[in-house]
């Protein structure tokens, strides 16, 4: 780019940069015209009829017919070719995978949830299944291996998403400083990414949930563990070395004087997370004489629902911090926005007291909303992520 803001570089670099223009525009307007185009990317028209002419050879146009005249030869109407090829978005959990394949465009084609075996959940043995879920998933849609233009993939840990590395997942040896990028490379000819979890899950909000109007927003995801997506000015913030909105390991006064390790679960989400909340409520109800013992936390937010007093005072404690949690976000970020995520943190019983907690304070005033997208955030994350970047793959770069 020259000092007065024109392009420079080789014809080729200009016909390719032509031809992401155009297949930008053409997925922004759907059907449309030639005509169209050049007034939606102020190109000329020979350079917009040549970029087009590309394209079609590459199979991502589609030809609608003519269109309505407007007092001379009918316009031939055109539009992006989403079934040329296929995207997937996995969400990697502890003990289960969530697949999405979409078309280019990434409408919805097949959702899969595949619960992995204790004995299943190595990073070979959990592509094992990825690969085998997505084979049968394509072939339901009569799509070869080859129509995979590219594949996100969501891990609930600390990833350095510029070389595909999960660096490590609490309380899981097998998962430590795991090069899953290359390791997919093995199975899957298509272009590769991976991510942190609760960042994909900021990206599926800003992509069709509750934030698709914000450009700065936190995602916080609370479930076994809590970790938050930092969305600001149209990008994710990963950090100097990827653990930006690791907000487990933050410090809980008067609870916990441990050091945070990359191998355990961090303070908050001992206190937070679904097992501390457990934990919390089997002693309580124990003392109490009550001994009901459960299994997921989130029925300790449905007893607090129905007027349970235990299970009230423990929601409460838990109301308390996050309210702490997003007012210290606040006052550092002052996004416009916090969505909350998870079994436990979008739970009505954990989420109105928290609201109604921060509605006292009067400054970096944000508003709060659960997910719309829930268990499928993460997933519709990796869509956005390999929508993003299948133009470079799509114009064989």
């Amino acid at each position: 780019m020259s000092k007065n803001g024109v392009l420079i570089g080789s014809p080729a670099l200009m016909r390719r940069t032509n031809a992401r223009t155009i297949l930008r525009s053409l997925k922004k307007l759907g059907t449309c015209s030639r005509a169209d185009l050049v007034r939606e990317t102020g190109m000329s028209a020979p350079t917009v009829a040549n970029v087009i002419s590309d394209l079609d050879d590459l199979g991502l146009i589609q030809w609608i017919g003519e269109g309505v005249s407007g007092g001379g030869r009918p316009p031939e109407n055109l539009r992006f070719n989403a079934d040329y090829g296929c995207l997937a978005g996995v969400d990697v959990t502890a003990d289960a995978l969530r697949i999405l394949l979409t078309d280019l465009n990434g409408t919805l084609l097949e959702e899969q949830n595949e619960v992995l075996p204790k004995e299943a959940r190595s990073p070979d043995a959990v592509i094992a299944v990825l690969r085998n879920s997505l084979k049968a998933m394509m072939q339901r849609r009569n799509l070869s291996s080859k129509k995979l233009v590219a594949m996100t993939v969501g891990v609930a840990g600390i990833t350095n998403a510029k070389d595909g590395i999960v660096v490590s997942v609490s309380d899981s040896s097998s998962w430590r400083n795991v090069a899953l990028r290359d390791l997919l490379k093995e199975h899957f000819a298509c272009a590769l990414f991976v991510e942190n979890d609760t960042n994909l899950a900021a990206l599926g909000e800003h992509f069709r949930g509750v934030a698709q109007a914000e450009e700065s927003f936190v995602f916080i995801g609370i479930g076994s563990g809590v970790g938050a997506g930092i969305f600001l000015n149209g990008q994710i913030v990963h950090g100097a070395s990827w653990s930006a909105g690791e907000i487990g390991y933050l410090r809980v006064p008067n609870v916990s004087s441990m050091q945070p390790s990359l191998y355990d679960f961090g303070a908050l989400e001992q206190v937070l997370g679904g097992p501390g909340i457990l934990r919390s409520w089997n002693a309580v109800s124990s003392k109490s004489g009550q001994k009901t013992k459960l299994r997921k936390a989130s029925k300790v937010f449905d007893l607090a629902l129905e007027g349970d007093p235990l299970a009230q005072k423990i929601v409460l404690q838990r109301a308390r911090l996050l309210k702490d949690v997003i007012l210290n976000l606040s006052l550092i970020l002052n996004p416009n926005l916090f969505v909350v995520g998870g079994d436990v943190g979008a739970h009505e019983a954990l989420l109105q007291p928290t609201v109604e907690m921060l509605q006292k304070s009067e400054v970096a005033v944000a508003s709060v909303l659960p997910s719309s997208l829930g268990n499928s955030a993460v997933a519709w994350g990796g869509i956005a992520v390999s929508m993003r970047h299948s133009e470079q793959t799509l114009l064989g770069n």
